[in-house]
């Protein structure tokens, strides 16, 4: 079985304060500390885990990024990943998530694949997005939120998280699946893992080789624009209600004041 993980660098959200650049309005991304998405080590983990369990199977990690995205690549490898492909290629500078879910089904397809992992969202971007577009490109199902995940001959089944507990959802293969934050632990690389990820086959694609045009992708393919950008406005002070015989009255009255009762 072949299982392809959707990885992604980005600014280290424990050490970095993520900032707009007031000109292009994208996140500074250089002079900074960057790291394999923490969401995305767990992701590995799930993938490496059905790994083990089925045999017979590989784990492609899968980014796309500028060449300074490889040592995200490395870690993944490290951390058990069979091979990895980076997409790299200066036209996609710019690109918005439906640009940047094209670019990955393009080489999902091209590669082949059972099963895509995915995390939920990406720690520096929050849209959600990319997963279920890749789906839609691919005409595959997806399996969202997954905290625990087995396949069955043809089929992919999940526990799917929901408010109150989990589902039992399952699907046909190929499927993509996203994975729960925090559902699986993420794996360690030991000093033997770092370095036989040197030896790991490590593959590079540019939009051509994936057979899409420059004006598909970047700036030029962009569906999105960001218009403007603003500090968020300060939270003003709650109101204090004291119990003095009329409070559940008062509480009333300003639930129904703001439509909500």
């Amino acid at each position: 079985m072949k299982i392809i993980v959707c990885i992604k660098q980005v600014p280290d959200p424990n050490t970095t304060v993520s900032k707009i650049d007031p000109n292009t309005k994208r996140l500074v991304r250089t002079g900074v500390s960057l790291v394999l998405d923490p969401g995305d080590e767990s992701t590995i983990s799930a993938a490496i885990k059905l790994r083990d369990t089925l045999g017979g199977s590989e784990v492609i990690a899968l980014s796309m990024g500028p060449e300074s995205a490889q040592d995200g690549m490395r870690r993944a490898l490290a951390m058990g990943a069979d091979r990895a492909i980076l997409i790299t290629d200066p036209t996609l500078a710019g690109s918005d998530a439906l640009a940047t879910a094209r670019v990955l089904a393009s080489a999902i397809q091209k590669e082949g694949a059972d099963l895509v992992f995915c995390s939920t969202e990406s720690t520096d971007g929050y849209t959600g997005m990319v997963p279920g577009a890749i789906a839609e490109f691919l005409g595959l199902p997806q399996l969202t939120f997954a905290r625990e995940i087995q396949v069955e001959g043809q089929k992919a089944i999940i526990k799917r998280v929901v408010p109150t507990g989990y589902k039992t959802i399952e699907s046909s293969l190929p499927a993509v699946v996203t994975i729960a934050s925090g559902s699986f632990e993420a794996i360690y690389p030991t000093m033997k893992g770092i370095m036989g990820a040197k030896k790991k086959p490590f593959t590079r694609l540019t939009v051509a080789e994936l057979g899409l045009e420059a004006t598909q992708v970047g700036e030029a393919g962009a569906r999105e624009r960001v218009l403007a950008v603003g500090q968020a406005e300060a939270r003003a002070a709650g109101q204090i209600v004291k119990d003095d015989g009329s409070a559940a009255q008062r509480i009333a009255d300003f639930l129904q004041r703001y439509q909500l009762l």
